[in-house]
């Protein structure tokens, strides 16, 4: 795709591979708003709530934390206070109040059982980077029987979570990243669940063009869209270093190109594409760090869009498809952009026709919902056609959810199958991740970028897949590019995440005592 032109259906509708949330603590993206003069208003919706289906109907809504309001709990003392602003609480005692109303179905003792991940959290992500690699080794799904999270709260609920979050079920996921997923966006604080979405359009044209329009106006950058990147070769420096010097390139008409001279380099690939430049390029095979990141497996997804005829009103407007047999393993959400995007012509691109009055007032519209669905996991749906999908989700799925999805017609619908592309946070994973540093001293002008970089002494809050790691890894890398290749330069300041709070700093402490004395063995990890 050139740069600067929109992903379109075969029918000239905008679509884009998959619906990406913008968390609550992502500060630097925020900031990226502030530099390129954009209001985040214009560019973000308000927070959303979300809820969760299941084939026993709606089993829980994640909240707006911090536009929460105290609940009902039928105790006439406190009950005068209902309604009022949730004050915000250490965590996780305001997550587990403000939450309390809205979990439809899990019983409470259930959700009680979710102390048990907190304890292991604190072990793990407040000590060093061995016990880390002890966890990494652990699957998600050993941690939760090790810790005594009960059946029913990791099959209704933290499953669903995890197939949608990190893409994959907790007995194929790594209980280090799994925990960093849940304490960044759940356990740091009251409100770090809080999640919003693009207003307009997709996020390459609210964000990316913006950015890179900046970047070829003010800095002079050419950005060579559609091409490929094919051999990486590496040679030695005057100085006797090893300093990748070309790269072998197809441009958007297929015609192959040498690029020579090269300074340096920036691997911002996810695993698909590091497997496929590393396979090409025998001189990056050579070294450890890349050969070890190529031969890491990603994970299937499909993207879906439906355009329907008439409007169905949904509780929110994202949801996430909870044990349903159609689902065949993976994880499902779906969104409506006709709420979250107010419906406008953009979604509907050549066919937002509607019929005006003589004061230019519509009085007709051609405009129902639009739907954005995606399944992550979807090995077990990526062999049905297009037209399968579509009808598992309209036939099956949707109505299941919505009962008034049973009403309404497919106008038009749109599927792209994605195998293998996005990142797999495996068991024993950690250690084949690419560094940001790439090979470090031994081929000091490449670096790697992306959401799945060890980031090391440049470590980040921001955790999983996630869009504000993947921002920050790039700003880093080129910090850590110019440092070894340049002698004077100016680095990019990354905002951090908001601090750790002082419960979870004085268990942290505890911790470090308690398993430090040797009274208690770490017998659950090796």
């Amino acid at each position: 795709m050139q740069q600067g032109t929109p992903y379109l259906s075969k029918t000239g509708k905008p679509v884009e591979a998959g619906t990406r949330g913008f968390w609550k603590d992502y500060p630097n993206i925020n900031a990226l708003c502030a530099e390129l003069g954009i209001a985040e208003d214009d560019v973000f919706t308000p927070f959303t709530n979300s809820s969760f289906y299941s084939p026993d109907g709606l089993e829980a809504t994640a909240p707006v934390f911090s536009e929460a309001r105290l609940p009902s709990l039928g105790i006439p003392f406190l009950d005068q206070f209902a309604e009022q602003s949730f004050p915000t609480l250490p965590s996780p005692l305001g997550q587990v109040i403000a939450t309390f109303p809205l979990f439809e179905r899990i019983p409470l003792a259930d959700r009680a059982s979710m102390v048990g991940l907190l304890l292991a959290t604190i072990d793990c992500l407040g000590n060093d980077e061995a016990t880390q690699e002890q966890y990494d080794r652990m699957s998600a799904h050993d941690l939760f029987v090790k810790f005594g999270l009960s059946k029913r709260l990791v099959e209704d609920f933290i499953k669903p979570t995890l197939l949608v979050g990190l893409f994959k079920p907790p007995e194929e996921l790594s209980a280090l990243v799994v925990m960093e997923l849940l304490y960044y966006y759940a356990l740091a604080h009251q409100d770090s669940f809080d999640v919003r979405w693009i207003k307009n359009g997709t996020v390459a044209d609210s964000l990316v063009l913006p950015l890179a329009e900046k970047l070829q106006s003010v800095y002079g950058l050419h950005v060579m869209g559609g091409c490929r990147v094919g051999e990486i070769s590496v040679g030695e420096s005057e100085d006797g270093k090893n300093m990748v010097n070309q790269i072998t390139y197809q441009d958007a008409s297929g015609k192959t190109t040498t690029m020579r001279d090269v300074d340096g380099v920036i691997l911002a690939l996810g695993c698909k594409g590091m497997e496929s430049v590393v396979r090409a390029s025998p001189d990056l095979a050579k070294f450890k760090e890349f050969s070890l990141a190529a031969s890491l497996k990603g994970i299937d997804v499909i993207s879906c869009r439906i355009w329907f005829d008439r409007i169905v009103p949904t509780r929110t407007p994202a949801n996430v498809f909870s044990r349903f047999e159609a689902l065949r393993g993976a994880g499902g959400t779906f969104f409506m952009l006709d709420q979250l995007q107010e419906n406008s012509p953009d979604l509907w691109g050549e066919d937002a026709a509607e019929v005006l009055d003589e004061d230019d007032e519509v009085i007709e519209s051609t405009r129902g919902s639009v739907v954005a669905c995606d399944f992550y996991n979807a090995g077990g749906l990526m062999s049905l056609s297009d037209e399968d999908i579509i009808k598992t989700l309209t036939d099956e799925l949707l109505p299941s959810a919505v009962p008034r999805f049973a009403d309404a017609k497919v106008v038009d619908s749109w599927v792209g199958k994605y195998p293998g592309v996005v990142s797999w946070f495996s068991p024993g994973s950690y250690n084949k991740r690419p560094p940001l540093e790439g090979a470090g001293n031994a081929l000091p002008n490449v670096k790697c970028a992306g959401d799945w970089v060890r980031m090391g002494e440049r470590e980040h809050g921001a955790k999983g897949l996630c869009q504000e790691r993947a921002y920050v890894s790039g700003f880093e890398a080129a910090n850590s590019l110019l440092s070894s290749t340049t002698d004077a330069f100016v680095a990019t300041q990354v905002l951090p995440v908001r601090e750790d709070e002082a419960q979870f700093k004085a268990a942290v402490e505890i911790n470090r005592k308690v398993m430090g004395s040797g009274l208690l063995p770490r017998f659950w990890t090796r």
